[in-house]
């Protein structure tokens, strides 16, 4: 997770200039990374999907990704024009582009939302996508020294996750409760 960032590819962008500030969304298989402080990173409707914020206080640094599938070794070609639709190439890609950005990996802050079972009533969830997905990305976390800071994993709801670039909170609303995932950082 600190090889030089891509340059392009479907879903993989930089977040808008400083002249751009507010609400950015965040949309399925994208990732968005922002060292504008006036901006709050958002994504929607997570389920099974994974969505990963990163954050570095010191260099005022964030991004989300919202992963869809754990690993493009089930498309390859997909994997490569679109990292952000896997965890396994979603998240290194995430980590390169803040490291553009100026943040450090020693300092990054990771949480973690979503993972959920989504089947309806009694049904059981045969491919397991929410559980496959946290799964992954414990393994890359854990393969390349990264601490998991904060989560909120599992269940059967639907999660929209923010993340407040002037301070690195993550938020996580789940219909009509909200709360703040994040522990207070340093600033």
């Amino acid at each position: 997770m600190c090889s030089p960032p891509p340059t392009g590819g479907k879903g993989v962008r930089l977040a808008p200039s400083k002249e751009q500030t507010g609400r950015v969304v965040v949309g399925i298989a994208e990732l968005k990374v922002s060292g504008v402080p006036e901006q709050l990173l958002v994504t929607y409707a997570l389920g099974s999907c994974l969505g990963v914020c990163i954050y570095d206080p010191v260099a005022r640094v964030g991004g989300l990704l919202h992963a869809m599938l754990p690993s493009a070794q089930m498309d390859p070609a997909k994997g490569r024009s679109n990292p952000a639709r896997f965890v396994d190439t979603g998240v290194p890609t995430l980590f390169k582009q803040a490291y553009a950005l100026g943040a450090v990996k020693e300092r990054i802050i990771v949480s973690v939302a979503g993972g959920a079972s989504m089947t309806a009533g009694d049904r059981e969830d045969g491919f397991q996508i929410g559980k496959r997905n946290f799964l992954e990305f414990k393994k890359l976390l854990w393969r390349n020294g990264v601490v998991l800071r904060d989560q909120d994993v599992g269940g059967n709801i639907s999660r929209t996750v923010s993340l407040d670039i002037s301070t690195g909170e993550v938020r996580v609303k789940t219909g009509t409760q909200e709360y703040s995932l994040s522990r207070r950082y340093p600033r």
